[in-house]
Protein backbone atom coordinates (compact mmCIF):
# COMPACT_ATOMS: atom_id res chain seq x y z
CA UNK A 1 0.00 0.00 0.00
CA UNK A 2 1.04 3.01 -0.99
CA UNK A 3 1.37 5.59 2.22
CA UNK A 4 0.31 8.38 0.26
CA UNK A 5 -2.73 6.62 -0.86
CA UNK A 6 -5.12 8.50 1.84
CA UNK A 7 -5.25 11.89 2.32
CA UNK A 8 -7.68 13.24 5.17
CA UNK A 9 -8.48 16.79 5.11
CA UNK A 10 -9.56 18.63 7.82
CA UNK A 11 -10.24 22.52 8.47
CA UNK A 12 -9.90 23.14 12.59
CA UNK A 13 -12.69 19.90 13.91
CA UNK A 14 -14.19 20.16 10.84
CA UNK A 15 -13.62 17.14 8.21
CA UNK A 16 -13.75 18.29 4.35
CA UNK A 17 -12.72 15.91 2.16
CA UNK A 18 -11.08 12.00 2.39
CA UNK A 19 -9.37 11.34 -1.01
CA UNK A 20 -8.56 7.35 -1.55
CA UNK A 21 -5.78 7.12 -4.72
CA UNK A 22 -6.26 4.40 -7.19
CA UNK A 23 -3.23 2.94 -6.09
CA UNK A 24 -4.63 1.72 -2.60
CA UNK A 25 -5.05 -1.85 -1.51
CA UNK A 26 -5.14 -3.38 1.05
CA UNK A 27 -6.69 -7.46 2.12
CA UNK A 28 -10.16 -7.32 3.51
CA UNK A 29 -12.70 -5.02 4.77
CA UNK A 30 -11.58 -1.07 5.17
CA UNK A 31 -13.74 1.76 6.90
CA UNK A 32 -12.37 4.78 5.51
CA UNK A 33 -15.57 7.07 7.39
CA UNK A 34 -16.34 7.11 11.29
CA UNK A 35 -19.64 5.33 12.46
CA UNK A 36 -21.20 9.30 12.52
CA UNK A 37 -20.98 10.31 9.10
CA UNK A 38 -24.26 10.03 6.87
CA UNK A 39 -22.17 8.63 4.20
CA UNK A 40 -20.11 5.66 5.05
CA UNK A 41 -17.10 4.53 2.48
CA UNK A 42 -14.98 1.61 2.70
CA UNK A 43 -12.49 -0.43 0.47
CA UNK A 44 -13.42 -4.21 0.25
CA UNK A 45 -10.56 -6.93 -1.09
CA UNK A 46 -11.29 -10.53 -1.25
CA UNK A 47 -9.03 -13.44 -2.69
CA UNK A 48 -10.36 -15.48 -4.64
CA UNK A 49 -12.77 -18.20 -3.66
CA UNK A 50 -13.96 -15.59 -0.67
CA UNK A 51 -17.83 -15.81 0.14
CA UNK A 52 -20.19 -13.27 1.63
CA UNK A 53 -23.39 -14.98 2.67
CA UNK A 54 -26.59 -13.67 1.11
CA UNK A 55 -28.21 -10.83 2.98
CA UNK A 56 -31.38 -7.88 3.24
CA UNK A 57 -30.58 -4.61 4.59
CA UNK A 58 -33.55 -3.85 6.91
CA UNK A 59 -35.82 -0.87 7.09
CA UNK A 60 -33.93 1.25 9.64
CA UNK A 61 -34.96 5.47 10.33
CA UNK A 62 -32.07 7.78 9.61
CA UNK A 63 -31.59 11.04 9.89
CA UNK A 64 -29.17 13.17 7.27
CA UNK A 65 -28.44 16.36 8.11
CA UNK A 66 -26.24 17.25 5.58
CA UNK A 67 -25.40 15.87 2.01
CA UNK A 68 -21.68 13.87 1.83
CA UNK A 69 -21.09 13.06 -1.53
CA UNK A 70 -18.53 10.39 -3.36
CA UNK A 71 -16.93 11.12 -6.30
CA UNK A 72 -15.07 8.13 -8.34
CA UNK A 73 -12.82 9.75 -11.06
CA UNK A 74 -13.38 7.12 -13.94
CA UNK A 75 -11.44 8.98 -16.84
CA UNK A 76 -9.54 12.02 -16.92
CA UNK A 77 -8.49 14.68 -14.61
CA UNK A 78 -10.13 17.31 -12.26
CA UNK A 79 -9.50 19.43 -9.96
CA UNK A 80 -11.26 19.79 -7.11
CA UNK A 81 -11.28 23.49 -4.52
CA UNK A 82 -12.23 22.99 -0.98
CA UNK A 83 -13.57 25.47 1.17
CA UNK A 84 -14.47 25.92 4.96
CA UNK A 85 -18.04 25.96 6.11
CA UNK A 86 -16.90 29.88 6.20
CA UNK A 87 -17.12 29.93 2.42
CA UNK A 88 -12.59 30.19 2.53
CA UNK A 89 -10.28 28.39 0.57
CA UNK A 90 -8.34 25.97 1.87
CA UNK A 91 -6.83 24.15 -0.86
CA UNK A 92 -6.77 22.37 -4.16
CA UNK A 93 -6.24 18.51 -5.20
CA UNK A 94 -6.31 17.38 -8.64
CA UNK A 95 -7.70 13.87 -8.72
CA UNK A 96 -6.83 11.45 -11.70
CA UNK A 97 -8.60 8.20 -13.25
CA UNK A 98 -9.19 5.93 -10.80
CA UNK A 99 -9.30 8.11 -7.48
CA UNK A 100 -12.01 8.55 -5.14
CA UNK A 101 -13.32 11.61 -2.99
CA UNK A 102 -16.04 11.76 -0.25
CA UNK A 103 -16.76 15.34 0.07
CA UNK A 104 -17.56 15.19 3.69
CA UNK A 105 -17.86 18.95 4.86
CA UNK A 106 -17.53 22.78 3.74
CA UNK A 107 -17.98 23.79 0.00
CA UNK A 108 -16.02 23.04 -3.03
CA UNK A 109 -16.00 23.19 -6.78
CA UNK A 110 -14.38 21.72 -9.96
CA UNK A 111 -12.13 22.53 -12.66
CA UNK A 112 -12.08 20.01 -15.45
CA UNK A 113 -8.09 19.47 -16.39
CA UNK A 114 -8.40 16.97 -18.96
CA UNK A 115 -12.09 15.50 -20.68
CA UNK A 116 -13.35 13.51 -17.91
CA UNK A 117 -16.09 11.24 -16.88
CA UNK A 118 -17.26 10.15 -12.81
CA UNK A 119 -20.00 9.15 -11.25
CA UNK A 120 -21.39 10.71 -7.93
CA UNK A 121 -23.13 8.76 -5.33
CA UNK A 122 -25.03 11.06 -2.27
CA UNK A 123 -28.14 11.07 -0.42
CA UNK A 124 -31.01 12.21 -2.07
CA UNK A 125 -33.28 12.78 -3.32
CA UNK A 126 -32.05 15.80 -4.97
CA UNK A 127 -33.77 19.32 -3.22
CA UNK A 128 -33.59 21.53 -6.53
CA UNK A 129 -32.52 25.01 -4.95
CA UNK A 130 -33.22 24.30 -1.67
CA UNK A 131 -29.79 21.37 -1.67
CA UNK A 132 -26.73 24.18 -2.14
CA UNK A 133 -25.76 27.53 -1.19
CA UNK A 134 -23.32 29.02 -4.24
CA UNK A 135 -20.28 31.62 -3.21
CA UNK A 136 -17.82 33.57 -4.92
CA UNK A 137 -14.96 31.47 -5.91
CA UNK A 138 -11.49 32.88 -5.23
CA UNK A 139 -9.41 33.83 -8.44
CA UNK A 140 -7.83 30.90 -10.40
CA UNK A 141 -4.04 32.07 -10.00
CA UNK A 142 -3.96 31.64 -6.19
CA UNK A 143 -4.70 27.73 -6.44
CA UNK A 144 -2.29 25.24 -5.35
CA UNK A 145 -1.83 23.58 -8.21
CA UNK A 146 -0.91 19.57 -7.79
Amino acid sequence: MNNNSIETIIDGLDPIALIIRAGFDKPGVHFFTPANFSQQLAFMSHAKGKKIAPYVHNVISRQVLYTQEVLFIRSGRVRVNLYSSKQEFIGSRALWAGDLILLCGGGHSFEMLEATSMIEVKQGPYAGGNDKTHFNEIEPSSYNHE
